[in-house]
């Protein structure tokens, strides 16, 4: 396997998690969630930081197929937590979403071990020697319906965006397993029903939506939008400078969180704001490339799920700062405040590499094998 794959994706990561630190240094002591203090954010994003990057190298020396065949254990355990968001006392409601879980002084989202868990049940699912990604029942109801159990506890947790980028995720492991093309289809348009159902039912997200459609006419909805797309227009293409940045003076609300890259666009400008959207599609191409030539079907579909659960979640927080979708409410990967969502990140990359290593494993074996026969033909020619 090319090494520049791991190389590149290394330093993708890298420059977008020393650039998320820098950017949380000029944003965070502007929230009105910083307590009093400058580096609130700075030092719980380190903290995280390290409990993450610990995550990366242990996950990166343990066999990617321990996860995969310890999927039952993962979904339960995902479930429990989801459920304990709505138990007092141990959930925590924040901003009208039930979503996190406060414990021994950390709070943490469960959504995000829920996303680990489904692309474990499907790559286990899917690497079994019967082939049942091309039945209907065993290959495609079955696992989608345990996949929209998770999903049902995240919506209900009002996180449209977590359960959209579960589903989206699930949807393209089973296509890309070898699912036929019209359950995928079907499946797709269960979803978009789905999220219009949500929508419709959840009143925050109905404004949302019509705000996306009709800024003009709900003001209140749009105004985080709307003050981040003036953030990107004030930048320009080289910006106003770092610290700079006028729009996280209190304008621009969740300024450190979902709504990082558009100041990114005002003090860096578009080169900053580029350099952004070429680091993601590095680490997608590299990431994929260590997927595609992983040694078994597990590592595939593991591999590929992990890549596409942050590319997507990049795509969706980049479209949603530039108006391109609704307000979602996801965060940036490596790069917004959040230490859940870090974590799961850097453990992801840390199975990245460990697919890797263990196709360089079997590289290596095959070579030794192909060497030893070598020799062996060369003593029976010296014999004869």
């Amino acid at each position: 396997m090319n090494r520049r794959s791991v190389f590149l994706l290394l330093l993708a990561v890298g420059g977008l998690l020393a650039l998320g630190i820098v950017m949380l240094a000029s944003t965070g002591e502007f929230s009105q969630d910083a307590h009093g203090r400058p580096h609130y954010f700075v030092y719980h994003q380190l903290m995280w930081l390290g409990i993450g990057l610990v995550l990366c190298f242990t996950l990166a020396r343990i066999d990617y197929h321990f996860w995969v065949n310890k999927w039952p254990y993962l979904y339960g355990l995902s479930l429990l937590l989801l459920i304990c968001c709505f138990v007092p006392h141990i959930g925590a409601k924040i901003n009208g979403s039930r979503r996190w879980i406060h414990l021994a002084g950390l709070t943490f989202q469960p959504s995000e071990l829920a996303k680990f868990a489904s692309v474990c049940l499907l790559s286990w699912w899917y690497s079994q020697e019967d082939r049942v990604e091309r039945e209907f029942i065993r290959g495609f109801v079955v696992p989608l319906g345990l996949v929209g159990l998770l999903m049902f506890w995240t919506v209900i947790e009002v996180d449209v965006g977590s359960t959209s980028l579960i589903g989206a995720t699930a949807i393209t492991m089973t296509f890309i397993a070898g699912s036929r093309w019209r359950y995928v289809l079907s499946v797709c348009l269960m979803g978009v029903g789905g999220i219009a159902s949500a929508i419709a039912l959840l009143p925050e997200r109905t404004g949302r939506f019509f705000a996306f459609l009709h800024p003009e006419l709900y003001p209140a909805d749009a105004y985080q939008t709307q003050q981040g797309l003036i953030a990107l227009g004030s930048g320009g293409v080289t910006g106003l400078g770092l610290g700079n940045g006028r729009q996280k003076l209190l304008y621009l609300p969740f300024a450190h969180t979902d709504f990082i890259f558009p100041v990114i666009g005002e003090e860096l400008g578009l080169t900053g704001t580029l350099g952004i959207v070429f680091a993601y599609v590095i680490f997608v191409l590299a990431g994929m490339s260590i997927a595609v030539k992983s040694r078994d079907r597990a590592g595939l579909l593991l591999g590929t799920g992990l890549v596409m659960l942050i590319a997507m979640q990049a795509a969706v927080n980049l479209g949603v700062t530039t108006e391109l979708l609704p307000n979602k409410g996801l965060p940036l990967p490596f790069i917004s405040y959040g230490g859940s969502n870090l974590a799961f990140c850097l453990a992801a990359v840390g199975i990245l590499l460990n697919i890797y290593r263990q196709c360089v494993s079997e590289q290596e074996e095959q070579h030794m094998e192909q060497m030893e026969m070598a020799l062996q033909a060369q003593n029976k020619v010296v014999r004869l």
